[in-house]
């Protein structure tokens, strides 16, 4: 688990994916025929030949935020990127990424003591929250390198809980990240493997509109995360996927505005898996999508799947999830291809 230590414990958001960029780089470029970056900053990794494509896509930014106001006082106003739960800021500790390195910070609200009967009783709003980076006015702040456009992300580190669960911040998507690297150490068919590592999926599925354009693969598989919702507060009908129960493979998202798998890549997921005694579960979400998206209407069309590692708590930085999910994954991966490969 170093790699996807070091991968939750990386900071990018999107449209800023140098540093997972670079970890995922190093790790393909061993396993890899080659490696290289698009104009926007995909990392596409070719491995094998033949003259069938597939493309293998995670996405590398998180959720973040962006500095755009520095008021007088030194406090720090911003906005979100991406799909941020504003409650899940509250009081968290951050970095903000500036030209000259990180400066540490705190998201801040007024406290209970001072709130007005009827304002405990409203959840705080983003606009009402700040980042206090320790300066005492705006030409501080502006001393430590601070200036509108900088990025912020939450300072966590990775960690295990009890049996086979970890937890950390960005699993959305650098658990699909890990999943791709792995899943090409071990790969050997007779086909173009493309390994993608995608930009700006947080913000609209960008990255993985163009690199689909210039791979046309003839068929794709998304690695990512899913919700699980096997804790308090959850009804089974409105979430059905558990931790530890196995790798998901999506049969529809965003009520079908999204995704619709292509039955033969559903068929070919599911099938392998059922083949091979590989556990997994089924997913219909209603809220949400990815990467495979953008790739299934690329150009004249692409059958393309999903494979997500299930996640509670999703865009916040304490996402936790199943090692053995994981391994599933990778597993029910490199076992589709295969058939695909020989079929």
């Amino acid at each position: 688990m170093e790699l996807l230590r070091k991968l939750s414990e990386a900071h990018g958001v999107p449209g800023y994916e140098e540093e997972v960029r670079a970890l995922l780089s190093e790790e393909l470029e061993r396993v890899c025929d080659s490696v290289e970056v698009d104009a926007l900053g995909n990392l596409i990794a070719r491995k094998g030949s033949g003259e069938r494509r597939v493309m293998l896509a995670a996405h590398m930014d998180e959720i973040g935020l962006m500095v755009k106001h520095v008021d007088t006082k030194g406090y720090l106003r911003f906005m979100p990127l991406g799909g941020v739960v504003e409650q899940c800021l509250l009081n968290q500790r951050v970095l903000v990424h500036t030209s000259r390195g990180a400066v540490r910070g705190v998201i801040g609200s007024k406290p209970p003591h001072l709130l007005k009967e009827e304002e405990r009783k409203k959840p705080v709003k983003l606009e009402d929250m700040f980042i206090d980076v320790g300066a005492g006015s705006a030409e501080e702040a502006e001393k430590l390198g601070i200036r509108v456009g900088d990025f912020v992300t939450f300072e966590r580190s990775f960690a295990e809980l009890g049996g086979e669960l970890v937890t950390g911040k960005a699993f959305d998507d650098r658990v699909g990240c890990w999943a791709l690297v792995e899943v090409l150490k071990r790969i050997e068919i007779d086909a173009q493997v493309y390994a993608v590592a995608t930009v700006q999926e947080e913000v609209g599925l960008k990255g993985a509109r163009t690199a689909a354009y210039r791979v046309e693969p003839d068929i794709a598989i998304v690695l990512e995360t899913t919700s699980a919702g096997d804790f308090p507060g959850v009804k089974e009908e409105e979430c059905r996927v558990k931790l530890g129960s196995g790798v998901v493979v999506t049969v529809a998202d965003a009520g079908g505005r999204g995704l619709i798998t292509h039955p033969r890549v559903r068929e070919l997921l599911v099938g392998t898996a059922e083949e091979e005694g590989i556990e997994y579960q089924l997913e219909v979400v209603e809220r949400g999508t990815t990467d495979a998206t953008s790739i299934h209407l690329t150009k004249t069309g692409v059958p393309a799947g999903v494979l997500s590692v299930p996640a509670r708590y999703l865009h916040s930085p304490v996402e936790v999830a199943s090692r053995k999910d994981m391994r599933l994954a990778v597993e029910l991966c490199c076992a589709a291809l295969k058939r695909w490969s020989e079929g």
